[in-house]
């Protein structure tokens, strides 16, 4: 037997989670599945005392703040698995999406000089048809609800982030959300770009002293995602090489009008290699994968000057659907 519950239901705040579980155990309760957690007060307690007190209970858990999530992570360790739900990635967009249904592409298959991953795709397929449209609303399942009012919505997510997930940091002061939101603006008008604190500080009212932390509480909630030098530790005092929004909804929502395309390549080559892979900043190209192949992301008549005498680099040509010397674009998409 199964039970689903939401934590957020008003009946929790009157009847205790612990006895409502106990009633659904002795029932012959097998399967317990609960919904935004990070709404009921102490969540990571409760539930590690009902993983004690009921062993052969199997109970899944989830919730929409991140933060909050991995702030109590440490109060499960021994007992739960944590699994991050990324957005979607192209290939689960045009499924979601009920356009096509593809099989992932691995990273090393992908780069291969023999281009196998062409033959999974039939030759009616069209990938750039839909490839806009996605980077514009794909990311967020939400999406399908509607591209009217996406922006909007996506907006309001951002300010119940900032407003409201990120009163859980210790170091945060819910004080300056209003300037955390001035920053996250500035950043969408500019990334990808090297930061200068200094004019970060004074765009945003933040004091100087401070922007490196912020933009550490902005990375937690997967709003931005920093790149730093290849080679080097990364530390939350360091500075970043380059700054970009987390994906490429955010990059439409947060500025108005279109978005610069060099952003919105990087952006979307970024989250799309973030999921599996490690992402530092080489001194030649833009991106070094794993600590071993790095990749310049450019349109389609970007060349291979760059790297033409740099081992395991490729081009990544954006508005191109099959080039022969490049990769393109949207198959990294299809990484997961």
């Amino acid at each position: 037997m199964a039970a689903y519950f939401s934590l957020d239901d008003l009946y929790f705040t009157v009847h205790p989670l612990s006895q409502v579980v106990e009633k659904f155990y002795r029932q012959g309760g097998k399967y317990l599945f609960l919904d935004e957690v990070h709404k009921y007060p102490a969540w990571s307690a409760h539930i590690k005392n009902l993983y004690d007190f009921y062993p052969d209970l199997n109970i899944v858990f989830t919730g929409s703040s991140i933060i909050d999530i991995v702030r109590q992570e440490a109060d499960l360790s021994r007992r739960a698995l944590m699994y991050e739900l990324f957005g979607l990635s192209y290939r689960e967009f045009l499924e979601f999406s009920e356009i096509g249904a593809f099989h992932p592409i691995s990273l090393d298959t992908l780069i291969s000089p023999a281009r196998e991953w062409r033959r999974g795709f039939p030759t009616d397929f069209r990938p750039l048809q839909h490839f806009r449209d996605y980077l514009q609303f794909g990311y967020y399942p939400f999406s399908l609800e509607g591209k009217e009012g996406y922006g909007a919505r996506l907006n309001q997510l951002i300010r119940t982030i900032v407003e409201y997930d990120m009163a859980e940091l210790h170091d945060f002061d819910i004080r300056n959300a209003k300037k955390m939101l001035q920053l996250l603006y500035v950043l969408s008008a500019n990334v990808p770009f090297k930061p200068n604190l200094k004019m970060l500080a004074e765009k945003s009212g933040i004091h100087r002293n401070t922007v490196n932390s912020y933009l550490h509480f902005l990375e937690q909630a997967r709003l931005i995602r920093q790149l730093y030098p290849a080679g080097i530790s990364v530390a939350i005092l360091q500075k970043p090489e380059k700054i970009y929004v987390d994906n490429t909804n955010l990059a439409y929502a947060l500025h108005p009008g279109e978005p610069d395309k060099g952003n919105l390549r990087e952006t979307f080559f970024a989250s799309q290699l973030r999921v599996s892979h490690q992402l530092t900043y080489p001194s030649h190209g833009d991106f070094l994968v794993d600590e071993n192949y790095i990749f310049e992301v450019g349109g389609k008549s970007k060349g291979n000057k760059q790297l033409q005498h740099i081992p395991n680099g490729f081009i990544v040509a954006d508005d191109t659907e099959y080039p022969i010397s490049q990769l393109p674009l949207w198959v990294f998409g299809f990484l997961y």
